[in-house]
């Protein structure tokens, strides 16, 4: 496993000392949401991904591409449009932000890309084929640009869980995109012990996300301030054989960015010092 760090809470950084701060630290991986603050999609250049493409190289970041820009699309409504949006213009404007994180992720050197459903404001009768629909079309815009897509269950929205992402596996076959798990999620809708969630989707594993959360809250909280059973969890990913990023996600976090940093890779430097990795 890679230890990483999520670039949404790095955001009152410029992205290069962000990187850089991460490296200091340990840190093996990346996961690098496009939006307002980092590698802003409808004004980056190629040149400047070239470089920041240059800069991961240097310090030895595997990046991966995370879509989770709250107001990247609408400045007024966080997370909009998403896969679930009814209007076919702006549910375009969503397909059209993930054919360019991922064609973004290929230059920057990602072999991964993860997005989530969004939520069903307006359920009805075509709800299921709007979303099992746009997640196709998703994952063959990801796949054309050379990357795996990888699918987040988020609290709340229309694929919340685990077992929502496995029935939506079901209904898409060969289609189907890979798994980005959020430990701490599992605890904010619990399905169960987590080191045996962790075990029946271990081969579908594609990206994984950590951070403490409390159970029953969707609240992303800086280790020790939550019920998250850091050891369990990684070991649980070390016995499935997972050899991926682990990104610590405190998207809350950026004002003490440094400190979060640090904190975080404690954690999972003490987890490889008792088990011996």
């Amino acid at each position: 496993m890679r230890l990483g760090y999520q670039t949404n809470g790095l955001q009152n950084h410029r992205l290069g000392d962000a990187l850089r701060l991460l490296a200091e630290h340990g840190y093996e991986a990346v996961g690098i949401t496009p939006d307002t603050c980092h590698l802003d999609p409808a004004t980056t250049t190629d040149a400047e991904l070239d470089a920041t493409a240059h800069l991961l190289a240097e310090l030895r970041l595997l990046p991966v591409l995370e879509t989770g820009a709250r107001f990247l699309l609408d400045p007024r409504h966080k997370h909009e449009p998403t896969l679930m949006t009814a209007d076919p213009a702006a549910r375009q404007r969503r397909f059209d932000y993930c054919q360019r994180a991922a064609a973004m992720g290929a230059r920057l050197g990602a072999k991964v890309l993860s997005f989530w459903a969004g939520i069903d404001h307006r359920p009805d009768a075509g709800s299921r084929d709007r979303l099992l629909d746009g997640v196709r079309r998703a994952c063959a815009l990801v796949r054309a640009e050379g990357l795996e897509p990888s699918f987040e269950p988020e609290p709340g929205m229309a694929v919340a869980t685990v077992a929502d992402w496995l029935a939506l596996r079901a209904d898409l076959g060969g289609d189907a995109p890979g798994l980005t798990l959020d430990l701490g999620h599992l605890y904010a809708v619990w399905e169960g012990e987590p080191a045996a969630v962790i075990a029946s989707v271990g081969p579908h594993l594609r990206q994984v996300h950590l951070e403490d959360m409390r159970r029953g809250v969707h609240e992303h909280l800086l280790p020790g301030a939550g019920e998250v059973d850091f050891d369990g969890c990684l070991n649980a990913l070390q016995k499935v054989g997972y050899e991926g990023p682990v990104c610590f996600e405190l998207s809350r976090h950026s004002h003490a960015a440094p400190a979060a940093v640090a904190a975080c890779r404690d954690v999972f430097q003490r987890y490889r010092r008792a088990s011996g990795r």
